[in-house]
This record gives C-alpha cells, structure tokens and sequence, in this order.
C-alpha cells in the first residue's frame, strides 16, 4: 500500500500546489502561474482532457508535472472493487506518459476519499504515494481544515476552473502572509 500525505512534514518555508481536473482549459491560466514563478503537480483525469491533451504540453514545457486523477474522475472511486480502481489508476498512468512522457508517482481520488484498497491499486500501478490536502483555493478565497493560515508543508488543492484567476490571487496573497515559497512537490520529495 502507497503512503498518503496530506502534509509534508519539514521545517522548511515551503508549500506545494496541486491543480485538479483539467476540464477548464483557460489560456490564461499558464501565463498567470508563469508571471508568479509557479510550477504546480497537476492531477488530472483522463475524462476531462482526452479531447485535447496537447493543451497541457506549455505546462509541462514551464516546468509543472502531470499526475494521476483517474480515468473517469469516478467520485464513487472507493465503492469499485479492487480491479476496477486499478483499471482507474494504472490506464491514467499509461495516458499521461503516452501524452506528456512521464509516468505519473503520485495518485489524487477523485473527490478525496480512498480506503486501503485504493491505496494497494496505487502502489500496485507503480504510485509512490496518494497525495491529499489540507488547504484549499476556491471561489476566490482559502479555506483551511487546519488553522486559518497556510503553514510550512502545506500541500494546497485547486482546480481548473473558470475562477483559476480568483483562486490564484487568494493563494498568493495567503502564501505571501506565511511566508512560504511554492516548490515542487515532486522536486521537494526527489520523484523523478
């Protein structure tokens, strides 16, 4: 069974943002995270973005990564039996090295939830960990379960949507206050 980190545990005044999905497909979504100095782990499914994968390659070129969501973006992931989540997990691992070069480490579950059979399909389709959240960028502003500032670690959830604009300046604004500097979370944790 892969670990799951909802936080990296270091000292260090770093942060790490993760990108869900991939429906919405906004030009202007790379320059903003390219005028910030931001490269970003982008958990996308296979679903939202068959039609045009090519749409992430200026990503990647800008440094960011493409990780596992799934295939169907399936928020019932965790009531499949263990062939079916594996199915899930390993033909989004093979999509995204087909189309971006690069076999995904780390799996994000649609929606959050995983159980131990979730974990085990991860591990078993090559997945180095399951990655979760404890802060999140949505409808222009953070929300936290933990605290009501970003700390050091802090792995932080948004999603590609029409409000990325407004979810990005709430992220920024609320890194600057903490202080924390945006890394990689493959770089930080040497992946490959």
């Amino acid at each position: 069974m892969v670990p799951v980190l909802t936080k990296v545990p270091t000292e260090q005044k770093v942060l790490f943002l993760t990108i869900d999905d991939g429906a919405t497909k906004l030009p202007q979504d790379l320059k903003i995270l390219q005028d910030n100095g931001i490269k970003a782990s982008l958990f996308l499914a296979q679903s939202f973005i068959s039609g045009n994968p090519a749409f992430f390659n200026d990503f990647v070129a800008a440094g960011s990564v493409v990780e596992d969501h799934s295939v169907s973006h399936a928020l019932n992931l965790i009531q499949l039996p263990y062939a079916a989540q594996k199915a899930e997990i390993c033909q989004m691992a093979d999509f995204v090295q087909q189309h971006y070069g690069r076999r995904p480490v780390f799996f994000r579950p649609p929606g959050g939830p995983y159980t131990n059979v979730t974990r085990k399909a991860a591990a078993d389709c090559g997945m180095k960990a399951i990655i979760d959240w404890e802060a999140k960028a949505n409808a222009g502003k953070m929300d936290y379960q933990y605290g009501a500032a970003l700390r050091p670690g802090e792995i932080v959830l948004m999603h590609f949507r029409p409000e990325f604009a407004a979810d990005i300046q709430a992220f920024l604004a609320a890194q600057k206050a903490a202080g924390l500097k945006v890394v990689l979370l493959e770089d930080y944790l040497k992946t490959g």
